[in-house]
């Protein structure tokens, strides 16, 4: 209660420091937007620009400003062309060739070309570098450059998702010469080809500059764009209030009537790609039962989740995948009727019911989120312990579990965002019985052969329509399964100014300011 209350007050105090200066919101927006200026409120600290070593969204979403990649994302997470123009694969999907456009350089004068992008995949991929994405890339053996303005991606192994892997954000290229220069150091020297320069970084933040040479006429259409990083909601809505900040993110779901009922604000409300979740480890009774993983699912209203732990910006999850991931199948939905999960838990030997523990993090909204879901499954009779746990004591508990028989999880409230787009980062990582701890991220320790089989299928040819039937058999066998008890999906939430266009989060949080202007 307090903090809510202290929130508030700082907020209050944020706008009328602003118009005790001298600039009321008015003109002080005014000013930002006439001479081109935008301020972007964050919520955390950058961790680095050079992509390639960055874990977090917001990070990649920073270097996004002064480096592109290959191929990006659309607004719906759909994979487009950028510094290629074209691409095509082998039947086998172990090799991709690009044909690059001509006459793009860096920002430091270097030619953009084959040989530059032969330079910073196989950076990527060479585990001499300890570059926190190699993951991205173990799949690739070498890149072969045909000629000036084509590469071609020869793989260890067949791997049907590589083209949306190339569009994600940290296969964005950095100048050659910069890498030999900066070396290890690149991550504070950013060179790229995009529509804005590196100018300075202090801790909390960001400054770039238009590029006048960018190789898109007519872009960018801001002069300077600035990241500030302030963890508390309260001050960034401050910031953007006051005038001082044009656009903030993310604000929390309780915060968006603010938004809404401020005349000079809009509030931005997009589908997201990220999932909320129940793991069971169906190794350990009674969840080797599909029986009580079904019944679990029927026993939660997934509406009032919705509203009670998100205000409402929520969506169903309606498969194993959320929508705008490729080669969704929506599902029948487990409709919500504790009676059936009775039955349910009945006839799996559980009429009273039964004890579990739940982990999740520390956090305000997994914690009421465990919560609610701690009185629904009383309904049906399932007693339920909430632990939230601090992030390094999770990491050992869950990923860091070497043997499935040495786990101790029973129930896990999690997410997951496929931050390439595509179908087999958002259930291989899961649902395979190789991504078991410490591997990857199957932390209920399911196992099929039946998907184990149409997840290998799924990347053994690069098309889409042999891609989306294994996909597709996937989806419904994991559904069919209850591997988990399928929640909800988040909103994209965030505020701007009503001036502001253009400059939004793609479905997977990943910030896009890159064409932003002012009405």
């Amino acid at each position: 209660m307090s903090r809510k209350l202290d929130l508030s007050r700082r907020a209050m105090l944020g706008g009328t420091a602003a118009v005790a200066g001298g600039l009321a919101f008015g003109d002080l927006a005014h000013a930002q937007t006439k001479s081109g200026q935008l301020t972007v409120g964050v919520a955390a600290a950058l961790m680095t620009l050079d992509p390639a070593d960055a874990n977090d969204t917001l990070s990649q979403s920073a270097a996004r400003l002064m480096l592109e990649g290959l191929l990006t994302f659309d607004k719906n997470m759909q994979v487009v062309p950028l510094l290629a123009e074209k691409y095509e694969a082998n039947a086998q999907a172990t090799e991709f060739t690009f044909h690059l456009r001509q006459g793009i350089k860096f920002q430091d004068g270097t030619p953009f070309d084959a040989e530059a992008v032969k330079i910073n995949f196989e950076r990527i991929a060479n585990p001499a570098n300890h570059l926190k994405r190699l993951s991205l890339l173990a799949m690739l053996d070498h890149v072969d450059v045909v000629d000036q303005y084509t590469a071609r991606c020869v793989l260890k192994f067949p791997f049907g998702a590589f083209i949306p892997t190339v569009a994600h954000p940290s296969l964005q290229l950095l100048s050659p010469a910069a890498l030999k220069k900066w070396g290890k150091q690149i991550g504070r020297h950013p060179v790229g080809t995009g529509p804005f320069v590196f100018e300075s970084w202090q801790p909390d933040t960001l400054k770039v500059k238009k590029n006048p040479d960018y190789w898109q006429k007519g872009m960018p259409h801001l002069e300077t764009v600035t990241l500030r990083s302030d963890p508390e909601d309260g001050a960034r809505i401050a910031l953007l209030r006051s005038g001082e900040a044009q656009l903030i993110t993310p604000i929390p779901p309780q915060q968006a009537v603010v938004i809404e009922h401020d005349p000079k604000l809009a509030l931005i409300n997009d589908p997201s790609i990220v999932v909320r979740y129940i793991a069971m480890n169906v190794m350990k009774k009674p969840f080797n039962d599909p029986r009580v993983r079904q019944a679990l699912n029927h026993a939660v209203d997934k509406q009032l989740f919705a509203k009670v732990v998100y205000n409402g910006f929520a969506d169903p999850l309606l498969s194993a995948e959320p929508p705008h991931i490729t080669f969704y199948e929506q599902q029948q939905a487990y409709d919500y009727n504790p009676e059936k999960a009775k039955q349910l838990l009945a006839a799996a030997g559980y009429a009273k019911g039964f004890d579990s523990v739940m982990w999740g993090f520390n956090n305000t909204v997994a914690i009421t989120a465990m919560q609610f879901l701690q009185q629904q499954f009383a309904m049906v009779g399932v007693k339920l312990k909430v632990e939230p746990l601090e992030g390094g004591v999770m990491a050992s508990r869950i990923w860091n579990v070497k043997k499935p028989d040495e786990s101790h999880l029973e129930m896990y409230y999690g997410g997951w965002s496929s931050s390439t787009g595509d179908a087999d980062w958002a259930l291989r990582p899961l649902f395979a019985t190789a991504s078991f701890p410490p591997s990857l991220y199957n932390v209920g320790y399911y196992s099929s052969k039946a998907v184990d089989a149409a997840l290998k299928s799924g990347l053994e040819t690069a098309d889409p329509a042999k891609r989306g039937a294994a996909y597709a058999t996937a989806q419904k066998q994991i559904w069919d399964d209850a591997a988990w008890v399928f929640l909800g999906v988040e909103r994209i939430l965030d505020a701007r100014d009503k001036n502001l266009e253009d400059a939004y989060r793609l479905p997977d949080g990943g910030l896009m300011i890159d064409a932003a202007k002012y009405a």
